[in-house]
């Protein structure tokens, strides 16, 4: 693949005269606006860096504190207590007047003092934000002593923070009590073992907790003392980049785009609208003008270290291990098109094309009829299949040449777009149908038409929809949410269609492959590869619309802990049993944390489905159901707050593969397989959005593929008071597992426990099917 450049620099011929050196002043133009352009984005990341490592404190307040000791010197008294004297004595300059010595020991002094200022306020807002008593209490009823603890964070938390001002004072994620980790542990699985099970798995606990636990917890405490989060790092190494298995469904995930609304069906002037979107998004984030991410309705601010990566990232494959690959800055995005690939610059002389321009230049792609060259229409399956046949094809084929570069620029590209000519969206008499097929291509697609190595690929659909599917190893579906909530929330979108004349835009490179025949069978195997994992997977998304977490709310239950109880008591009729079930919860309340397991299968949770499957008295399956809840609303705080099992778990077996030594304890722990793996997607900017006049200009959600092959994913958004989208997945290639079939359970598990809850609450009869999709051509 090479690129066909449109304009060289310098063109020179040699000539009976001599040489004929012509200089393109187009060119150099250019260089010399993209030269300042860079200069620029280096001088406010001085700028951010500065404001951000003085942070609580501001650079203007070392001049403050300057001109106040010099003030109290003027008026023959000593604020420092004989120490401005003692630097004026040290001072290795002897040529200055004694009056302007004193002056430069005063600055000195003054610095110290006020450096000495910005470590004690960001030493006390540290020691704030580690107190998490605050999420224990109960809703509505706040203690005096988080009542002054909240005044304190907002005294000690500055004015205008950037991104990351808060990422110096976020404290460190606790190593928990190996004695507290292994009784919470057994706990979560007595439901599942039976009394010999479980009797021997407190043996193998109870041995290693006596033994080889605290040798193994000593090396995580001298990690804690030297890093910054003591599991993010082998999270990231271990979970994702040293998988050899497909990316592609195992670990990418994806979102939907409005479910009811679609802002234009011209495919062009939807990717050109959105793609300057995502560019107004980068340059506040290398600002750093994007507002701290916090917890809902609190002044608890959340680790931004994962938005970092969110552009110009790429995932490198390796033989053992991939890397995450991470470029300062890119001025453009690479664009797939019925098997080719296209290199489109959005500057133009040191500024952002507009979305109109953008449209111009997509516009010209979808009209292009070259055929693609041999080896480039299926290239994309080599990300799709297995990491170490990608990783030798890349050595073999990639290594030099035109190859190399013109893999380079879709690595280093800002990020990957798909412009699709399949349509998606709530259409069709089976809406349901339509969702599910919707889901799927979003997920793998064609399994060569979607670069999965990048950080996040956008698919523009030809009647004006759009999806995102994101890699995983760099960052969890939290940032990506933001950016994808960011980018949609700009309705204004251009419909000018091939009307619109260019206008002096950009020429639009090109990107052609060189033919490789060998290559070629390199990518027919991970074609292979890919498309059996794509077919295997069966999907069910639907949206449910009887009621929402308004009426759950209602009564007095948290809306998550109902959905989970939801989740069990559907599993239990669809098996006959429980299983260990995976919940995901942030950590970002420390700093670089990215996540925890909340274990959503508890003896409390089992005890209830078994009542209500029993025929218990209402009051009694009542009971049971808020001892269940409540349960599972601690568990989720414990796992946000650093008391959670499962990465405690796995990093003792890190440590204990890196010392050579074998624990029978963490082997069975770290073997169990997650058949119910669930995942609540958080409407995060809520300031955006009308979600209670307006919820279909939320996005549907998203979804990922199952974890087990004879278990379920299940992905599920609240979308304001009244609407809950679930996407289910699991195998086709397991017999005991449907999604369609399991999605039915959880409907009527939904109205089971809310008629549980409040029998004399009457259900509105609101459904999803045969709603018109409403296309906003502006």
């Amino acid at each position: 693949m090479a690129e066909a450049h449109q304009a060289v620099a310098f063109q020179f011929t040699v000539t009976p005269e001599g040489i004929d050196l012509q200089l393109s002043h187009q060119a150099l133009s250019e260089i010399y606006l993209s030269g300042v352009r860079s200069w620029k984005k280096r001088i406010i990341r001085i700028k951010n860096n500065v404001i951000s490592g003085v942070y609580p404190a501001s650079p203007s307040s070392w001049l403050f504190v300057v001109i106040a000791i010099l003030a109290t010197m003027y008026t023959r008294s000593d604020p420092s207590m004989g120490l401005i004297a003692k630097i004026q004595e040290h001072l290795p300059v002897s040529q200055m007047s004694t009056q302007c010595q004193a002056v430069v020991s005063a600055v000195l002094f003054s610095t110290m003092l006020w450096l000495m200022l910005i470590f004690t306020m960001r030493l006390c807002l540290k020691q704030l934000l580690s107190y998490h008593r605050w999420m224990f209490e109960q809703h509505g009823k706040m203690s005096t002593t988080t009542k002054i603890w909240v005044a304190l964070v907002r005294i000690f938390s500055g004015r205008k923070p950037l991104l990351y001002s808060y990422q110096g004072s976020l404290p460190n994620l606790p190593v928990p009590a190996i004695k507290d980790t292994v009784k919470r542990y057994l706990e979560s699985v007595r439901p599942l073992m039976n009394d010999a099970e479980y009797k021997r798995m407190t043996n193998l606990a109870t041995e290693f907790e006596s033994s080889l636990g605290n040798r193994l917890q000593w090396y995580l405490k001298l990690k804690s003392l030297w890093a910054s989060n003591y599991v993010s790092d082998w999270w990231e190494e271990y979970v994702y980049l040293r998988g050899r298995g497909p990316i592609m469904v195992n670990s990418n995930y994806y979102g939907m785009d409005f479910l009811y609304v679609t802002p234009t069906p011209i495919q062009a002037a939807r990717a050109g609208n959105c793609i300057h979107a995502f560019f107004l998004y980068r340059r506040k984030l290398n600002k750093e003008e994007l507002k701290p991410s916090r917890i809902p309705g609190t002044v608890i601010p959340l680790c931004a270290a994962q938005c970092e990566r969110i552009f110009n990232t790429a995932r490198i494959p390796g033989e053992e291990t991939d890397t995450v690959q991470h470029w300062q800055d890119s001025d453009y995005i690479v664009v797939y098109h019925r098997g080719r690939y296209f290199r489109l610059r959005v500057y133009q002389a040191g500024r952002l094309l507009s979305p109109r321009e953008i449209e111009f230049q997509i516009q010209r792609i979808l009209d292009d009829t070259t055929p693609p060259s041999q080896g480039e229409a299926k290239l994309g399956a080599l990300t799709a299949g297995d990491r170490i046949s990608w990783a030798k094809a890349r050595a073999k084929f990639f290594s030099s040449g035109v190859n190399k570069r013109s893999l380079d620029c879709i690595e280093r590209a800002a990020f990957f777009v798909t412009l699709d000519d399949e349509e998606h969206s709530m259409m069709g008499e089976d809406s349901a149908e339509c969702l599910d097929r919707y889901a799927k291509s979003l997920l793998h697609g064609k399994c060569y038409d979607r670069w999965f190595d990048k950080s996040f690929s956008v698919v523009y659909y030809k009647n004006g929809k759009s999806g995102i599917n994101a890699e995983h190893s760099w960052a969890d579906a939290p940032v990506v949410a933001h950016v994808w909530e960011t980018d949609k929330c700009d309705r204004s979108v251009s419909l000018c269609g091939s009307i619109f004349k260019s206008n002096g835009c950009v020429s639009l490179p090109l990107t052609v492959w060189m033919p490789f025949s060998q290559c070629e069978e390199q990518i027919s195997q991970s074609l292979a590869v890919a498309q059996a994992l794509a077919d295997d997977v069966d999907f069910h998304v639907f949206s449910f619309r009887d009621f929402g977490k308004g009426k759950i709310k209602k009564c007095r239950v948290s809306p998550d802990g109902f959905i989970q109880m939801a989740l069990q008591l559907a599993y239990y009729r669809n098996r006959g049993t429980f299983c260990l079930t995976y919940e995901a919860s942030m950590t970002r309340l420390f700093r670089e944390g990215r996540t925890e397991t909340v274990r959503s299968c508890t003896n409390e949770s089992s005890a209830f489905v078994q009542a209500l499957e029993g025929g218990e008295p209402a009051d009694v399956c009542r009971r049971l159901f808020r001892a269940a809840s409540e349960k599972h609303q601690h568990l989720y705080r414990m796992a946000m707050t650093g008391g959670g099992i499962d990465r405690h778990l796995f990093c003792l077996y890190v440590v204990s593969k890196y010392l050579g030594v074998d624990s029978p304890f963490l082997n069975e722990v770290l073997s169990e397989p997650w058949r119910l793996s669930t995942s609540q997607t958080p409407v995060q900017q809520v300031e955006l959005f009308d979600m209670v006049n307006h919820s279909e200009y939320i996005s549907c959600g998203g979804g990922f593929g199952p974890v087990a092959d004879d278990g379920y994913g299940v992905s599920y958004m609240f979308l304001g008071e009244n609407i809950i989208n679930l996407h289910i997945s699991c195998k086709h290639s397991c017999p005991e597992t449907d999604a369609h079939k399991f999605g039915g359970q959880i409907r009527k598990a939904l109205h089971d426990l809310l008629k549980l809850l409040s029998p004399n609450l009457k259900e509105s009869n609101k459904t999803d099917e045969g709603r018109p999709e409403v296309k906003k051509d502006k």
